[in-house]
């Protein structure tokens, strides 16, 4: 018996967690196991680039500046604003619960939320908008577009908000408008093929773009179509969504075939770049980037190969580096902050391209535990109160400095189910129960 009992501990040994500081690492890959890889198609085309690896300890001296810290009330768009990137947010920074609704939804829920005034707005996958008050605690509104023959087919709802109105566009071809004070449909557009793409608003005009990478401008009052621009159509089609960004003068869109597209006010095509840079020169090859970035007078693409700083009035690239970045960089005054896919911590100097340091997320938090380095997952990227937050899958907070030191790593007291937003000092998310929570 008791040999038997011997055998069985040293088979369990090695599935067991022995992080008892935190348990950072433990369970790490449970969130990721039905998530696909995104990088598994480019494994084999880029195997013969040599990718970013190079560690490059932050000097003594390097002073980084930040912009100013901003105490955030709204969140309209699913990447927060026109340009795609983030504030350096307020947040009163104590991890703690200060409330939690109740279950919004039983289905599959987007991972981005939109938020206006004191309403959080929520899509799953049977098509139900959710707006949730907080000042009334309670759901103002459950709202579903689609008859029962759509009852069985899983959608994805593209969303943006201006002035209580929200438009959503989905993968069925349709585009409408919903007032969500009233719950009144004002209007229902079928396209007849999917939009895959997020919005924007120009003025009085909606933009996205459809699974064949045209490009649609709609009249926001009745949903009217404008203009319609074709762009290259990608035979093969994968999980990459087309990525729109506006500044002051210009539209950009970077669609999945790689094309980079430059439109004017008058919905002009101004110019367009290929960043397509597979190896075999195939046009069909798989693309994946993550959202543009639009900031002050550059374009910021990070693809699955390559991170590019484009100007935006003439598409010319300024610098490209051999890095992948498996989420949306952020910039903040001139610096860009990007993760890796092999975890990597990278900050680059916006107006020179310099590589100002990079560091080993892995090791630096096994340095910070005093135990044996292994591998976490990053989920989401902010700079928060003049410091780089990483939300972890497994819904663990590494807090940075901006010079890249550890400050803390907390758990979170509610895991993690959506990409957190900042809001009046707070951290808002959706739990893995579909739950919002709030916390300080």
């Amino acid at each position: 018996m008791i040999k038997f009992l011997i055998i069985t501990i040293i088979i369990l040994l090695p599935h067991c967690s022995f992080d008892n500081k935190t348990g950072i690492w433990k369970n790490n890959n449970t969130a990721d196991l039905k998530k696909e890889d995104k990088f598994k198609d480019f494994k084999t085309l880029y195997s013969k680039k040599k990718k970013f690896d190079k560690i490059i300890i932050p000097s003594n001296e390097l002073t980084i500046n930040l912009s100013s810290v901003k105490s955030n009330l709204k969140w309209l768009d699913e990447y927060y604003q026109n340009s795609n990137n983030l504030e350096n947010f307020s947040y009163k920074n104590q991890n703690k619960i200060i409330f939690k609704s109740k279950k919004l939804s039983t289905k599959k829920t987007r991972e981005r939320l939109v938020f206006d005034g004191d309403k959080a707005l929520v899509a799953d996958e049977k098509g139900n908008i959710v707006v949730y008050s907080f000042s009334s605690k309670e759901i103002t509104l459950k709202y579903n577009f689609y008859k029962k023959q759509f009852r069985n087919i899983k959608k994805n709802l593209n969303i943006i908000i201006r002035d209580d109105i929200i438009y959503v566009g989905d993968n069925l071809g349709y585009l409408y408008a919903l007032d969500y004070i009233d719950g009144k449909l004002l209007w229902a557009k079928y396209f007849q093929i999917p939009f895959k793409s997020n919005l924007k608003i120009i003025d009085d005009t909606i933009v996205l773009a459809d699974a064949n990478n045209s490009l649609y401008f709609i009249n926001k009052s009745n949903g009217d179509k404008l203009r319609i621009i074709p762009t290259e159509e990608n035979i093969i089609q994968n999980d990459f969504i087309s990525s729109l960004a506006i500044n002051e003068n210009f539209l950009f869109y970077l669609n999945t075939y790689g094309s980079l597209y430059s439109i004017d006010r008058n919905q002009k095509v101004n110019w367009f770049v290929n960043l397509n840079q597979s190896l075999d020169l195939n046009p069909n090859n798989l693309f994946y980037s993550n959202p543009i970035v639009i900031f002050k007078d550059k374009i910021i693409v990070s693809t699955a190969e390559y991170l590019y700083f484009l100007n935006v009035e003439t598409g010319a690239t300024i610098s490209k580096k051999s890095i992948s970045s498996i989420i949306k960089p952020v910039v903040s005054k001139k610096n860009l902050f990007l993760i890796t896919q092999d975890n990597l911590l990278v900050c680059l100097d916006v107006d020179t391209g310099e590589i100002l340091y990079s560091v080993d997320i892995n090791q630096e938090i096994a340095s910070y535990l005093k135990i044996k380095k292994k591998s976490i997952t990053v989920k989401s990227l902010a700079i928060v109160n003049n410091n780089i937050f990483l939300f972890l899958r497994n819904s663990y907070l590494v807090k940075f400095t901006k010079e890249a030191k550890i400050k803390n790593i907390d758990k979170l007291p509610i895991n993690l189910g959506s990409f957190p937003i900042f809001i009046n000092d707070s951290i808002i998310y959706l739990d893995q129960k579909n739950k919002l929570v709030v916390l300080d």
